[in-house]
């Protein structure tokens, strides 16, 4: 195997009004659309996009994702990010994202977990030998996979409620998977999401949502700092999201 010469892509975004919130920041959902589509546009170039998979009736699926914010970008700020895939395991594919300020410091990334999904049973597929032909990066180079388990969710101190529409579904015509983060957050304290600023979540995708279905987005307070997440479908209490988000104030 050789490394593919675009297994890895870059691409610099300057800082939207349509991204920011009342601080002036990019905000964490914000920060993961960059991320997707930067993957997307790296997927794109090595074909083993979900249109590229098509013919193989499989499509790309999003298991876990770990963030870690050292600070968010300013409006009008310049960014770059960086994405590539960081290796394979069994039926799980890893990819990695780091993003970068203009100076060139390391501001925010990502570590997550993948697996390919059979389009017509909707069960797990394994990795097919083209896609495993792409030499990847030396662990060392990559960023650490994510290995423990998330805490078991206990009682939830706040929740809401929402509904799927159309302009919440992706191209797989199920809950885009950024939405799953701002619904998860939108139950937390109303001080500490104004005020807050978001360190670290970690959040495990554990079932797809479809259009006009109803999730309640649970939320359980650790200490004033960290918080357990989750979401549930009403139709039938399945489990789709479980989280964890760790927050600074100041």
């Amino acid at each position: 195997m050789t490394l593919h010469p675009n297994l890895s892509y870059s691409e610099t975004f300057s800082v939207r009004t349509y991204e920011i919130d009342s601080r002036k920041q990019m905000t964490a959902p914000a920060l993961l659309n960059l991320m997707h589509e930067a993957a997307m546009q790296n997927v794109l170039k090595l074909k083993v996009s979900v249109w590229d998979l098509e013919p193989h009736q499989v499509s790309w699926v999003l298991m876990r994702m770990q963030l870690k914010i050292k600070r968010l970008p300013m409006l009008s700020e310049e960014v770059t990010i960086t994405t590539h895939p960081s290796g394979f395991e069994k039926f799980f594919t890893y990819r990695d994202y780091k993003l970068y300020d203009a100076q060139g410091e390391l501001i925010a990334y990502t570590s997550s977990t993948w697996l390919l999904m059979d389009t017509q049973s909707r069960k797990m597929r394994r990795i097919p030998p083209f896609i495993l032909d792409f030499a990847m990066p030396p662990e060392e180079d990559c960023l650490p996979r994510i290995r423990h388990k998330l805490p078991a969710f206990g009682a939830a101190d706040r929740h809401r409620q929402f509904e799927v529409n159309w302009y919440d579904l992706d191209f797989n015509q199920h809950l885009n998977n950024v939405a799953y983060v701002k619904w998860l957050m939108q139950s937390i304290d109303d001080e500490l999401l104004a005020e807050g600023h978001l360190e670290e979540l970690d959040i495990q995708y554990r079932a797809e949502c479809r259009w006009k279905e109803v999730v309640r987005s649970e939320v359980q307070q650790i200490d004033p700092f960290c918080c357990m997440h989750r979401l549930v479908r009403e139709s039938d209490q399945k489990e789709l999201a479980l989280a964890q988000t760790r927050w600074r104030k100041g």
